[in-house]
């Protein structure tokens, strides 16, 4: 895996995602890269498991995202849902910030 530019670090504001799309090995990933309130920077699948929509248009809790139409929860550091009605858990990415960049591994 090779780490790609997702987006700037000032594209982020704490408590905020933005959907990208990373290319990885074998096509394009759809990624939401998350800032938490801490300002701790996480990537996950920006596709919810149960409902099969943007994860990035959701509420970030602390180290956690809503899923904007069922309210699934999933932990940012190990994409395991934290509320139902999602039951599996979505990839979560290895993440550097480099200075203002934000580079996403994807396999």
């Amino acid at each position: 895996m090779s780490s790609h530019e997702a987006c700037r670090l000032a594209d982020l504001a704490p408590g905020s995602a933005l959907r990208v799309e990373v290319a990885g090995d074998s096509g394009t990933v759809e990624v939401a890269v998350v800032r938490a309130d801490d300002g701790s920077v996480y990537a996950i699948s920006d596709i919810c498991s149960h409902g099969q929509v943007s994860l990035s248009d959701g509420e970030v809790e602390g180290h956690h995202i809503e899923c904007w139409l069922h309210g699934s929860m999933f932990d940012l550091r190990t994409g395991a849902p934290q509320a139902l009605p999602a039951t599996k858990p979505v990839p979560v990415y290895p993440v550097t910030v480099d200075g203002e960049r934000v580079l996403v591994e994807v396999p």
